[in-house]
């Protein structure tokens, strides 16, 4: 199954959204343990009546969605798909706390209705009077990949001639303080652009929303096309791995990877193995220090492959050695959480 991504949009913790996709010039943050996104002016996008009534993640995907849509030139997708690891974190949190604060009585209904993962996939469709297919996938790590895939099955039967694919999550004090607890996140705060090179235990926590307009043509509007994608769960070991991602790149080697490397020693030992092994001589990319690690990440990196292939321009601020002139015609988007779920996704120029 193949796509053409003919729009992109993506809220992150760089000037993706208003500053081109691509960072020319990276933002740094200093002294820190999250990442939080630039948000945009959202009353350029939402009815400021509307957006009121939206939490922060719900504005974030909406507006996405919608600059995406516009980028393709589409007003109403054929079908409304998006990924999240963990959905509306804030609202959830709004709801129980009510909940507990209460004593379980006259409770706002808002938080909870807001709460639900599919709650920024409705809202995109309750503003474009869409009433086509809408989809939800909360499969963790996952998410991004099922959801696109879900596209291409609609695209490759003929259920939907584009497809607005998105994922998304965000970062809350609250879920920070647990994840912390579990030993997620760096235990002394430090600068993002050397996140790679940070060493020892844990990374720094980001969030984010990317959109994507899939078609099963190439248009004007253009980026890259999907060729493959697998997902490959808790592997046996790196020669399983390595197995595995032969069959993602039909046993050719793509001109250029990018990496989920997080500056978690434990977990980068996998990336360092595969550079090593499986992607020897081949130019590798990193962007973790730029959005932070989360679910849904790797939509961050498919945004970049894509603006890589489109623009014929690899940012500095994401090269791990020495590249050669000419951009490749193929990237291939390699990201694992923690070692358990492994995701591929190979683009090539169109």
């Amino acid at each position: 199954m193949e796509a053409y991504i003919n729009g992109i949009s993506a809220i992150s913790p760089q000037n993706t959204f208003s500053g081109g996709l691509l960072p020319i010039e990276p933002v740094g943050y200093s002294g820190i343990r999250s990442l939080k996104c630039i948000e945009p002016k959202y009353s350029d996008f939402i009815d400021p009546m509307v957006s009121r009534r939206m939490s922060r993640i719900i504005r974030m995907g909406v507006c996405a969605a919608l600059k995406c849509l516009s980028e393709a030139g589409i007003r109403n997708p054929g079908a409304i798909i998006t990924g999240t690891g963990l959905g509306c974190v804030e609202d959830t949190g709004k709801f129980l706390n009510s909940v507990y604060e209460n004593e379980e009585k006259l409770l706002n209904p808002t938080p909870f209705i807001q709460s639900t993962h599919n709650t920024v996939a409705a809202s995109i469709a309750l503003l474009l009077k869409c009433n086509n297919y809408n989809s939800t996938y909360g499969h963790r790590a996952f998410s991004l990949e099922s959801a696109l895939i879900d596209g291409l099955m609609l695209l490759n039967e003929g259920s939907a001639e584009n497809v607005l694919v998105g994922a998304l999550d965000e970062m809350t004090p609250e879920l920070f303080s647990i994840t912390d607890r579990l030993g997620f996140w760096k235990r002394q705060a430090i600068d993002n652009l050397t996140l790679g090179n940070s060493g020892g235990r844990g990374t720094i926590a980001g969030e984010g929303a990317a959109f994507f307009m899939l078609a099963g043509s190439r248009t004007e509007t253009s980026y890259a096309k999907i060729c493959s994608i697998r997902m490959l769960y808790r592997p046996s070991g790196i020669d399983e791995t390595k197995s595995w991602i032969r069959e993602v790149t039909g046993n050719g080697n793509p001109g250029l990877v990018i990496l989920g490397i997080n500056g978690d020693e434990k977990t980068d030992t996998v990336y360092e193995q595969l550079i090593e092994e499986a992607f020897a001589g081949i130019p590798a990319l990193y962007y973790k220090h730029l959005c932070g690690e989360y679910d849904t990440s790797a939509a961050f990196a498919l945004a970049m492959a894509a603006g890589i292939l489109r623009e014929k321009r690899i940012p500095e601020i994401m090269k791990t050695g020495r590249f050669p002139d000419v951009v490749p015609s193929r990237i291939l988007v390699y990201n694992h959480l923690r070692n358990t779920d492994h995701s591929a996704i190979l683009v090539e120029s169109c």
